[in-house]
């Protein structure tokens, strides 16, 4: 039996009922195909802020490095400014680990309504592959005269090459795999930002040239919003900066049903250190503890651990239960029009899967 150690951060909002139908799932995807979890948990997040003043402890990375995986449930409190949960948890476990790229599927299931009219199940069917560890949450700058009438900040987001080029060339390489459209969009600003862009654009063209058999597209990001809207069929994978595919993904989500449904990895394709599986959702504190949130995307996004994992076969389980409930269309939360709780859809999969 295989063994897999998996740190779970539940963190806040409805992150720990999410989290906890995960968990319920991948337990029994494992007892199918013979895998064994060790599930760790740690109290790390809002909660943790307000006794320590900080979101997670120094050592956290430290501690982390020895999984083979990291599950995420949601970051963010009213009570704390989301610069401060962000910046105090996530994006520390993003840079900290290298995981450079961010992968936020989207597609319409059969018994999901678009809210675009005339789409049908398959129609949609994307990946957008976000830069996740520079760009333009580098996190560059500093204020002067701070919390003074006369306050000065300065943002800079940051592009290397290197960092361009491994993103883009995941990307082709997912188109590849995916073998779909084989279809890559580059998605920037570069008629605005005449620099780091401009290098984006420069750096898509020459990685483009090593992959003759993969249609390109390089579209201005308020382009792209827009033909999110008016083409989503034609997009296959779609790689941006780490503000545009943030921002490109949410749409996506809500064009193939809603944002419940959105699944993501932050990877390390080298498998240096451990990726994390997160759903795009968030913490969501006005539906907190009300035990109606959806858990598909938690869920899904368990089945994208598997699959890095290299458990191909139980990813696809878990996926296939998911569509099932979803086509069958009588178990769904309030956010698909229906009237199901958290657990009940979480045991709906289950019995899919058992």
């Amino acid at each position: 039996m295989k063994k897999l150690a998996i740190a779970v951060i539940a963190g806040d909002g409805i992150g720990p009922e999410v989290i906890a139908a995960a968990r319920r799932v991948l337990e029994c995807a494992g007892a199918k195909h013979a895998l064994q979890f060790g599930f760790e948990e740690f109290g790390w997040g809002a909660e943790y802020y307000f006794q320590h003043g900080r979101m997670m402890p120094p050592s956290a990375l430290e501690v982390l490095r020895s999984f083979d995986a990291m599950l995420l449930g949601a970051v963010g409190h009213p009570d704390i400014p989301d610069h401060i949960t962000l910046n105090g948890l996530l994006l520390p476990i993003r840079r900290g680990f290298d995981l450079y790229a961010n992968v936020r599927p989207a597609a319409l299931h059969a018994g999901v309504e678009s809210p675009l009219a005339g789409y049908g199940a398959g129609d949609i069917d994307m990946v957008v592959v976000r830069e996740n560890t520079e760009g333009e949450y580098a996190q560059v700058g500093g204020f002067v005269y701070h919390h003074q009438p006369e306050e000065i900040a300065v943002q800079t987001a940051v592009f290397t090459r290197r960092g361009i080029e491994r993103i883009v060339r995941f990307a082709f390489e997912l188109a590849r795999r995916r073998n779909k459209k084989r279809r890559v969009c580059s998605v920037t600003k570069s008629n605005a930002q005449g620099f780091g862009m401009v290098l984006w654009d420069r750096t898509f063209d020459a990685v483009a040239r090593d992959f003759p058999d993969i249609e390109t597209e390089s579209l201005l990001v308020d382009a792209a919003a827009m033909n999110f809207v008016r083409r989503p069929e034609s997009f296959d994978v779609v790689v941006g900066s780490n503000l545009f595919g943030d921002i490109l993904s949410d749409l996506s989500a809500i064009v193939t049903g809603s944002i419940g449904l959105a699944a993501s990895a932050n990877l390390d394709p080298t498998r240096r250190s451990p990726s994390l599986f997160e759903p795009v959702h968030g913490s969501a504190p006005d539906i907190a503890g009300k035990g109606i949130a959806n858990p598909l995307a938690a869920i899904l996004s368990a089945a994208m651990m598997l699959e890095h994992l290299e458990q191909a076969q139980a990813a696809r389980s878990v996926e296939g239960a998911v569509a099932a409930v979803l086509a069958e269309g009588k178990v769904r939360t309030p956010d698909l029009g229906g009237g199901s709780s958290t657990l009940e859809v979480a045991e709906a999969v289950i019995a899919r899967l058992a």
